[in-house]
């Protein structure tokens, strides 16, 4: 009996031991950011199940509100990627993440005291730009993160959202009941103001992890615009070509997934027929499959390479695009589980092999210019699938916009395969090259 008793103990230590080890860089920075997004995935999904309901029924827009709301979303935050990524290197991380983290607080209660959808999209607007931090994020988190733990550090982030994104639908789903639905959508707009607060005032905590960076010139914020698109630009030069046509996949595929992200809820009512105070259900299978999955695709990634998990994802992501255009509340639960493990095996493999490809004082950059294509085309995207989906009706086809999200998997496909190599050599987590002349050499490694 002892004996049994002293296995088992040693057997928990075993274990205790492994976990401390695959998940010792959880720490500094790194900590920090998880902490701050468990406390805003709270509230962000929150207004997501029934946004569209929202400024339909609510504000009762012009039949492209939808459309125009995205375009304009996305634009706002094309127009902040490149002097984002070029900022980011230039001037550091911590102080765009900590300043603009307020600012999307604050963007909320546009939403919140909105008296007619125009104010929606204002407050979409200033959102948007606030996310000019977006490249600085992804920049620290890339630089805080060792090379061989860079596909479980992604997917950590993806059960991070997952986790506490899923009580978002249900509160909404509550709320919807207690309040009706516009009272509930102004209210999860309140909620997301003051935990969004929270969250900036604990990002103030971050450390700067640029060893070489300039004073901050605010002056600088627009007249360094002409500049940063020089060096996103300039930045293709000396990363490798297999970046390049990551990029293309990455982007067409942001693309594809706007077309029907827009119009998915009013889809399902007006089309599949699941009635509106069902809509949250469906949204809870999709986030617990980012908990469930997270850790499994991330240890796949790390251990057996980028391109198959990338290639698999567009064969769920097919499947589970081709279920939903015909769905009923039981067949679209099944699909949101298939966009989940798709979005987690995407997003796994872009963000490591990108990060294997790229030299830490150009992340910012890469990662602003990809930004950049990819909003304009997910904005253009929102505008075509709404547009697909009001024209689609009057002529008895409104599956248009997944009709045209199935289309562009064959050409990613092609790309992954062919175009896209893994690097010999993965880049380091610190600056390694000081000149163009070593990043030169490093891109052709």
């Amino acid at each position: 009996m002892y004996r049994h008793c002293g296995f088992r103990k040693r057997g928990a230590i075993e274990v205790l031991d492994f976990l401390r080890r695959e998940f010792s860089f959880i720490t500094g920075n790194y900590r920090i950011l998880v902490i701050s997004w468990i406390i805003m995935d709270i509230a962000m999904e929150m207004p997501n199940p029934y946004f569209q309901y929202f400024i339909e029924d609510v504000f009762e827009g012009p039949p492209m509100t939808l459309g125009l709301i995205g375009l304009a979303n996305f634009l706002a935050m094309a127009a902040v990627a490149f002097p984002g990524g070029y900022l980011t290197d230039k001037y550091g991380r911590r102080w765009l993440i900590t300043t603009m983290t307020f600012g999307m607080a604050l963007s909320w209660l546009f939403f919140a005291f909105a008296p007619t959808w125009h104010f929606v999209l204002i407050g979409t607007i200033v959102s948007s730009l606030c996310l000019i931090y977006q490249p600085a994020l992804f920049a620290m988190v890339q630089d805080s993160l060792p090379p061989e733990r860079r596909g479980m550090g992604s997917s950590i982030i993806q059960l991070i959202h997952g986790t506490f994104n899923t009580p978002g639908p249900v509160i909404a789903g509550i709320l919807y009941i207690q309040f009706g639905l516009e009272g509930s959508m102004r209210i999860i707009y309140l909620l997301m103001t003051g935990l969004y607060l929270t969250a900036a005032v604990w990002r103030l905590r971050l450390k700067e992890t640029m060893k070489k960076r300039e004073p901050i010139r605010f002056r600088y914020f627009f007249s360094s615009y002409p500049q940063a698109i020089k060096e996103s630009f300039r930045v293709w030069k000396v990363v490798p070509r297999s970046m390049f046509w990551l990029a293309a996949v990455q982007t067409m595929v942001m693309f594809g997934m706007s077309l029907t992200w827009v119009i998915n809820a009013l889809y399902a009512r007006d089309v599949l027929l699941i009635p509106s105070e069902q809509w949250w259900i469906v949204h809870i299978p999709l986030l617990l499959t980012m908990v469930v999955a997270s850790i499994p695709i991330g240890f796949v990634v790390d251990r057996f390479g980028r391109k198959v998990p990338l290639i698999i994802a567009m064969f769920v992501l097919g499947a589970g695009t081709f279920i939903f255009i015909n769905g009923t509340l039981v067949t679209v639960i099944v699909s949101m589980i298939l966009f989940g493990v798709a979005q987690l095996l995407a997003m796994s493999a872009l963000v490591a092999l990108s990060t294997d490809l790229v030299d830490q004082r150009n992340r910012g950059k890469v990662n602003g210019f990809i930004n950049f294509i990819g909003y304009i085309m997910m904005g253009f995207g929102m505008l075509l699938g709404n547009y697909l989906f009001v024209e689609g009706t009057n002529i008895g086809l409104p599956q248009l916009p997944f009709y045209g999200t199935l289309l562009l998997i064959a050409p990613e496909l092609v790309i992954t395969l062919f175009f896209i190599r893994e690097p010999k050599t993965r880049a380091s987590m610190v600056q390694e090259h000081e000149t163009d002349e070593g990043l030169e050499k490093a891109a052709e490694e």
